[in-house]
């Protein structure tokens, strides 16, 4: 029997409440935007409801704009893998700003793959 394919759909995207990262529960929504201003507490990312998945792998990626790591060498992409634990699951991919600010400004692309396809991508402008 061949798998089904997996329903993505974006529920929200912009700015939310801090996100706790061990916690359980999403960040609340707080405004629709695709423009995020740099600063200090602002959590910013989108929404996915995924049907039809449970048991596949999402893999995501958050490439942003060039800076330095804690080592002074270029950062890459933040990239990260989950299983999806359920046949209707929702899952925030996003982030929030760190010092210095002045080199978070710029496109900053977010996107999911589900068995190697890509479901979900969509650019912030960041502004200081």
């Amino acid at each position: 029997m061949a798998k089904k394919k997996p329903e993505v759909r974006m529920v929200s995207y912009g700015l939310y409440s801090e996100f706790e990262r061990d916690g359980r529960d999403l960040p609340k929504f707080l405004e629709p935007t695709w423009t995020i201003s740099v600063a200090m507490g602002v959590e910013f990312g989108y929404v996915l409801e995924i049907n039809k998945a449970r048991g596949q792998f999402l893999r995501f990626e958050i490439d942003h704009p060039s800076f330095l790591d804690s080592r002074g060498n270029q950062a890459g992409p933040f990239v990260g893998e989950q299983r999806i634990p359920h046949a209707t699951w929702r899952f925030f991919l996003g982030d929030t700003f760190w010092l210095p600010l002045e080199d978070k400004a710029g496109q900053w692309r977010l996107r999911v793959w589900i068995a190697d396809e890509l479901v979900a991508d969509k650019t912030f402008t960041m502004v200081l």
